[in-house]
């Protein structure tokens, strides 16, 4: 088992879970039942996040490109999202774990949708971990929703251009309240964001692995996280700046 600086723990850990589709050729099966194994990972991993300390986790389970996949793919996605949560609830309230949502929520179907919202509000009052999916998500559309958002206010004049700030820009978008994720991970051994995150990941750590997201469990995410806890976070600095910073915590 891996073990783990307790002190360093990633406060706010973001998931990009691919490989379902794949896992599922390999054993020449149809892509649903690679989704269907996936949620398996998932369990493994949000049980893991909050065993380990981490404060909030946010799994990219549907973006906004993704409604382009055929239809039957979908419908299967949406059914299974449905099925996760209410599965999840007991050990979401059993671990203290909040459960919340950024994206197009509208855009998820009226029955998966009324079981996100009814498990978000039976969740409200757990402040142990976060676990945020993120569902018919861009991380493009979220920046043009904040841009729009700030725009409308100055012509308002509820403020002036020159009061828009990093901070005001981050009080518009989807994840406001959440810290920026300190770690990145994307299963399947492809290297690139994808549309997630895209402001909120600036100074974040990127992981990539090779593991199918089926495939991962809680060592995955520790060998994750270990890795994490080897980098220094300069943010612009220098190491010996850094350094000092370390020491006096």
């Amino acid at each position: 088992m891996t073990e783990l600086q307790k002190e360093n723990i990633p406060r706010h850990i973001a998931i990009i879970m691919d490989g379902n589709g794949r896992w599922a050729r390999k054993r020449l099966l149809n892509r649903i039942n690679g989704h269907r194994k996936g949620m398996d990972a998932v369990k493994a991993v949000v049980t893991a996040a909050r065993e380990v300390g981490v404060k909030y986790l946010t799994l990219y389970a549907f973006s906004t490109e993704n409604w382009k996949r055929p239809h039957e793919e979908i419908k299967a996605l949406m059914t299974l999202l449905g099925r996760y949560l209410k599965s999840e609830l007991s050990m979401m309230m059993d671990n203290n774990i909040k459960l919340v949502a950024v994206g197009k929520i509208e855009d998820i179907p009226g029955k998966e949708r009324g079981i996100l919202q009814e498990t978000i509000v039976k969740t409200a009052g757990n402040d142990g971990m976060v676990l945020n999916l993120a569902l018919s998500y861009g991380g493009r559309d979220e920046i043009l929703n904040s841009v729009r958002s700030l725009a409308m206010q100055v012509k308002s004049g509820e403020i002036e251009p020159h009061d828009i700030t990093e901070d005001l820009f981050k009080e518009n978008l989807l994840s406001v309240g959440m810290p920026d994720p300190d770690l990145l991970i994307r299963t399947s051994g492809e290297m690139r964001l994808s549309n997630f995150l895209l402001w909120q990941s600036a100074y974040t750590e990127l992981y990539f692995c090779d593991t199918l997201w089926p495939d991962y469990g809680k060592e995955d995410l520790l060998l994750a996280v270990k890795d994490y806890q080897s980098r220094e976070r300069r943010y612009g600095k220098t190491s010996d700046q850094v350094m000092p910073e370390v020491t006096s915590t």
